[in-house]
C-alpha cells in the first residue's frame, strides 16, 4: 500500500520538511490512500465512540477521542495513562488496523526511525474552534520510539516548540494527507494544534481527524 507514496504527491512544491534536528514533516504522505484510511477510523469510531475526555484538573477536552490498539490513552480525574479497556464500555479497544500499522512504520522509515512497531492509536477529532494546548508526550514507557501523526480532513496550524514551554514555537500548515514524525532529540518537544478554522473538506465536512502512533514497549 505504502510503496512509493510520495510519487503520488499532488502538489511537487510540498516536500518533506526537517522541523528540528529529530522532527520532520512529510507533505502529503499518506494522500493515496487517505480515503482508506479515513474508512478504517470510521469503523473504530462505530465500535468505540469518540468522547472528550476530562483532565486531571477537571478540564473538558475540546477535542473529542477515542483509540485502538492493545492499549488506549486515557484521561480523568486519577490523572493520564494507558489503559488496555475503553472506560465506557468495559471493553477491550478496537485492534489496530493493519493499514494503519504500516503507513505509521513507513512515516517513521522515512523520517529515519527504523522498525517502529505501533501498539496505540489515538484518534482525535477536531470541531471548528477546537484545540490541543502545547504539551509533551511523555506518558509512554518506551520514550525513544518516535510518535507517528497523520492528518485528515480541515487544515490545521501545527505548533512545534522546544523543550522547554516558553520556548518559541513554529508553526506549520497541516493537510488532509499530511504526516508528522518526531522522536530522537526532538521526542519531548512541546507540540500543539490552534483552534481549528472554519471550513469544509470534500470528505470529512467541518472537522478534522488526526490520528497519533506510540509504541509503549
Amino acid at each position: 500500500m505504502t510503496q512509493d507514496l510520495f510519487e503520488d504527491h499532488s502538489d511537487p512544491n510540498r516536500t518533506p520538511t526537517v522541523i528540528t534536528p529529530g522532527a520532520m514533516l512529510l507533505p502529503e504522505f499518506t494522500l493515496a490512500v487517505a480515503d482508506q484510511l479515513c474508512g478504517h477510523i470510521e469503523q473504530v469510531i462505530a465500535q468505540a465512540p469518540l468522547r472528550h475526555l476530562t483532565t486531571p484538573g477537571g478540564h473538558k477536552m475540546s477535542v473529542a477521542m477515542t483509540n485502538c490498539g492493545a492499549m488506549g490513552w486515557v484521561s480523568d480525574g486519577y490523572g493520564y495513562r494507558y489503559d488496555s479497556r475503553d472506560p465506557l464500555s468495559g471493553e477491550l479497544w478496537p485492534a489496530i488496523p493493519a493499514a494503519f500499522k504500516e503507513i505509521a512504520s513507513a512515516a517513521a522509515a522515512e523520517a529515519g526511525y527504523k522498525n517502529f512497531r505501533p501498539q496505540a492509536c489515538l484518534i482525535n477529532e477536531y470541531q471548528v474552534g477546537a484545540k490541543m494546548t502545547l504539551h509533551q508526550d511523555k506518558d509512554e514507557k518506551n520514550q525513544t520510539a518516535p510518535i507517528v501523526s497523520l492528518s485528515f480532513g480541515l487544515p490545521a496550524t501545527f505548533q512545534f516548540g522546544g523543550l522547554e514551554r516558553e520556548n518559541a514555537c513554529q508553526k506549520f500548515h497541516l493537510e488532509h494527507g499530511d504526516a508528522v514524525v518526531w522522536g530522537g532529540p526532538a521526542r519531548f518537544c512541546f507540540h500543539g494544534i490552534l483552534p481549528l478554522a472554519q471550513g469544509e473538506h470534500r470528505l470529512l465536512g467541518a472537522k478534522r481527524w488526526n490520528i497519533t502512533f506510540r509504541q509503549l514497549g
